[in-house]
């Protein structure tokens, strides 16, 4: 079961873009900001469950067969010459017939997305579940990890010169946001890097997942 790029595009449309940052002006009239040019784990919205019906071609819910969700996605970064984020996961699954022992195999997709919508590499990988006879419910251990250049995601200096320069009431810049400056939001986007995880729906689950 693959994702087709059609399909990878609309579930990255619904993801939340960026990373979030914080302005606060310090006591000497400069912004400090809170930014980190580490990639950040996200799930993409509509990406972090999916449903497997028996028949398949029915989504009625009482041809439900089994739901699975992606949960507790946690990440860490490693700083050298690239950035290295390792995000881990826990995909919990539940079956509605326990009748004997099965297992269930799940595609999941890992993406590297610069600016909040461009895909600059992507991973396919799968999570094996086991369930026990007479078990309802299982439960995997997963992980994916992504490699970003350090200077793609640092900021220039000239960028960062302009967010953190002092700043004094009556200066002709006072109440400019730096952060409102196109330059600067530029290259905030084009800084900024997520891993996204999630499962690597078909287009009819993802329509299922947008509109149930």
């Amino acid at each position: 079961m693959k994702t087709s790029s059609i399909a990878l595009t609309a579930m990255l449309a619904l993801a939340l873009a960026g990373c979030s940052r914080r302005g606060e002006i310090d006591a000497t009239g400069g912004i400090v900001a809170v930014r980190s040019a580490c990639p950040t784990a996200a799930i993409p919205a509509q990406t972090g469950d999916i449903t497997l019906f028996n028949p398949a071609n029915s989504t009625d819910a009482s041809a439900i067969d089994v739901v699975a969700n992606i949960t507790d996605l946690r990440s860490t970064c490693a700083d050298g010459d690239q950035f290295y984020t390792e995000a881990t996961f826990t995909v919990n699954a539940r079956r509605t017939d326990a009748n004997g022992a099965r297992q269930v195999v799940l595609p999941y997709f890992s993406a590297v997305v610069q600016g909040g919508s461009a895909v600059v590499a992507k991973r396919i990988g799968q999570v094996t579940l086991d369930f026990a006879p007479g078990q309802y419910r299982a439960s995997v251990q997963a992980k994916a990890g992504s490699y970003v250049n350090k200077s793609a995601a640092t900021l220039p200096a000239e960028i960062q010169q302009k967010i953190t320069q002092k700043r004094k009431a009556g200066d002709a810049d006072a109440a400019i946001d730096p952060f409102a400056q196109p330059d600067v939001k530029a290259a905030l986007q084009r800084t900024s890097f997520e891993l996204l995880v999630g499962f690597n729906l078909t287009q009819d689950q993802l329509r299922y997942n947008a509109t149930r």
